[in-house]
């Protein structure tokens, strides 16, 4: 559905965009994450037809956004950082508005204005001047005008950027409701804002692609090594050691509790499960085993990891 290649921008001597590539499959929820000026902005302008590449290629539904970009345009739904409402208007007129300049024949005008007032939760504010509404009920006229001609692609840019934390899970959960239909890129500096919503990220940093996968992928290809939480009940010194005797352990880490009870995380070669032989390690010296699991690197290690290494490099 989306597709970039070697894509590039540059503004005098500084490069925003650093010949990126990504794709973005039909239906698909992808995070674009990066730190404040990794070039995110810059890249959904791109995609949008607001701003000329100066390298590269890109393409929408399989219509190139610069020699066909009246095209692109009617396939994609942009809601920018900060949305872009006339405050002037009630939200009804203000949709009704964005119907007519997109294009939608005016028998179904209204029809469509009433369905995406109903999808973003708009129906009790409809009368209402925008420019009265709180800040998280602006941020869904912006994303019901996005909608509105209903477009096979939806870009957000920062959508929840100043949302107080009930109005953040609401626009979460409508953007999630909304994949599929659509295929969307969610543009964000926010990191739960990936994990919740989206399939696959993107991590950009100073304009270049750090990485592309899912963030269980992700974890994998960037730790190279399972690891495993463990709760036990026992003096902590010794069954760290205990644990750092099991074979293909390559690591221990200690989180000391209270009554006796201590957490510790294992770290072990990819391809070797050893659950069966911590637990036989445990128990067989008289510990007491509470609880263990896997568990991977969550997207803050990872984003840390990958944009420390680009800094690095």
């Amino acid at each position: 559905m989306i597709e970039v290649e070697h894509l590039s921008k540059y503004f005098g001597r500084t490069t925003a965009v650093d010949n990126i590539s990504f794709r973005v499959e039909k239906g698909e929820i992808l995070g674009f994450l990066g730190p404040n000026g990794a070039g995110k902005t810059t890249t959904m302008r791109i995609l949008t037809c607001f701003l000329p590449a100066s390298a590269g290629t890109a393409r929408v539904a399989g219509y190139d956004v610069f020699t066909d970009s009246l095209e692109v345009r009617k396939r994609i739904g942009y809601l920018p950082e900060n949305p872009p409402v006339y405050n002037d208007m009630t939200v009804r007129y203000f949709l009704e508005f964005n119907a007519k300049i997109k294009g939608i024949e005016p028998k179904q005008q209204k029809n469509r204005t009433e369905a995406v007032m109903e999808k973003c939760a708009l129906q009790e504010v409809k009368e209402t001047i925008i420019g009265k509404l709180s800040r998280g009920y602006k941020q869904r006229v912006g994303l019901a005008q996005a909608l509105i001609h209903d477009p096979e692609v939806l870009i957000l840019d920062e959508p929840t950027m100043g949302l107080d934390p009930r109005q953040i899970i609401e626009v979460r959960q409508l953007i999630k409701e909304l994949g599929g239909e659509h295929t969307i890129i969610l543009s964000t500096h926010i990191l739960p804002e990936v994990s919740v919503t989206c399939q696959r990220v993107v991590i950009i940093n100073k304009g270049k692609i750090a990485a592309v996968d899912t963030p269980e992928n992700l974890t994998v290809l960037l730790k190279g090594s399972e690891r495993i939480y463990l709760e036990v009940e026992g003096p902590v010194g010794q069954v760290e050691q205990k644990l750092k005797q099991v074979p293909d352990v390559t690591a221990v880490s200690v989180e000391t509790g209270g009554n006796g009870k201590n957490s510790f995380f294992v770290e072990s070669e990819t391809k070797t499960d050893i659950r069966m032989q911590l637990a036989a390690a445990i128990t067989g010296s008289g510990f007491g085993l509470l609880e263990m699991r896997r568990v991977g690197l969550s997207l803050e290690e990872i984003f840390l990891r990958l944009t420390t290494e680009e800094a690095e490099g």
